[in-house]
């Protein structure tokens, strides 16, 4: 999945598709369009999710009105062969299909129709006999750790060694919708990486796309952030998502971070050399100079451009002889000199 400098992008498709097929393949052309490697949606039975009684979220609340969260879950679900068709419109467009599931059945669904990697909720992070189920299919896993601390975090991380040793990628988030900057700490994320010796990711709630690019430079190797194709559509996640053109802005910036960090080794660039040239200095005669007379510190300059002896050698210059009568700011070469 993750190839060397490339930042693996998850457009979350997550529960925005309103339950209708038609709209979940358009929000798998968004993602590609916008050049996301995947789109992640969620599978869940409402009956095997939450009581009846579950009350929202007050940012679900605030999305959707009062009522149950079962009531709302239940009408975002999707079958059985829309998931499989989904998996089959992913696998035609290029686009690597993932879902969350939220409950045993929901894995079991997931694993009949070949997903790849499993991804798990930040929900679900203590929930440690679901994460030993998905665990023991022996595939890859994404696990986010929203709202957790981090002994909660090693509890699932040893409940998933337990049971495989396939890769294993932590996902550092803030579980509010949109999430505040100032609750974002992603200094987190390099406290679980360097914790748990394991490749880490950012799943981002807030508004905007400056944090997913701040975590690529801080080494995140995956970025998942919330995918609608419009805001003001009624729904739990909508007004915390991208809508298809800041996706797409988001990817390019993302890939312009990894551009930039280089391979680390400190040297000028071909693209500097002329800059260089033009910037760095010389040693040169501060006066005209007769030949026989010793260079000091006060008849030498250090001028523009680098075309001479580097001021870096200036002591292995100073009290030496010139043979020759130089010009006020000539050069001083190495044949000028005894």
């Amino acid at each position: 999945m993750l190839k060397s400098r490339h930042t693996f992008i998850i457009a979350e498709a997550g529960v925005n598709h309103n339950g209708d097929i038609g709209t979940a393949l358009k929000l798998v052309d968004a993602a590609k369009e916008a050049g996301a490697d995947a789109v992640k949606f969620q599978t869940f039975k409402a009956e095997n999710l939450v009581t009846h009684q579950a009350p929202k979220a007050d940012y679900q609340k605030a999305a959707t009105g009062d009522g149950s969260q079962f009531a709302m879950l239940k009408a975002l679900e999707l079958s059985f062969d829309d998931h499989v068709r989904l998996k089959r419109y992913c696998d035609e467009k290029n686009i690597l299909f993932l879902s969350t599931p939220f409950d045993f059945e929901s894995v079991d669904l997931l694993e009949k129709i070949g997903v790849e990697y499993y991804k798990t909720s930040s929900g679900d992070l203590t929930n440690i006999p679901l994460i030993e189920h998905i665990a023991k299919k022996n595939k890859p896993m994404i696990v986010s750790t929203g709202m957790a601390n981090l002994g909660e975090v090693e509890m699932a991380v040893e409940a998933v060694r337990r049971n495989t040793d396939q890769d294993l990628w932590l996902l550092h988030c803030t579980s509010n919708y949109p999430a505040a900057m100032e609750d974002v700490n992603l200094n987190a994320m390099l406290t679980m990486k360097h914790a748990f010796k394991v490749p880490v990711g950012y799943s981002d709630h807030t508004k905007g796309i400056e944090i997913p690019a701040a975590a690529v430079a801080l080494g995140a190797e995956i970025i998942e952030k919330h995918l609608t194709l419009d805001k003001t559509m009624k729904g739990p996640d909508h007004k915390a998502s991208l809508e298809p053109a800041e996706l797409k802005k988001m990817v390019e910036s993302i890939r312009n971070v990894e551009m930039s960090l280089g391979d680390g080794v400190k040297r000028c660039n071909k693209s500097e050399a002329n800059t260089r040239m033009v910037a760095r200095k010389s040693i040169v005669a501060r006066r005209d100079l007769k030949k026989g007379e010793k260079l000091t510190l006060t008849n030498l300059d250090f001028k523009r451009p680098e075309s001479g002896i580097s001021p870096i050698y200036i002591n292995l210059i100073v009290n030496r002889k010139i043979v020759k009568d130089i010009k006020q700011n000539d050069l001083i070469t190495l044949d000028l000199i005894e």
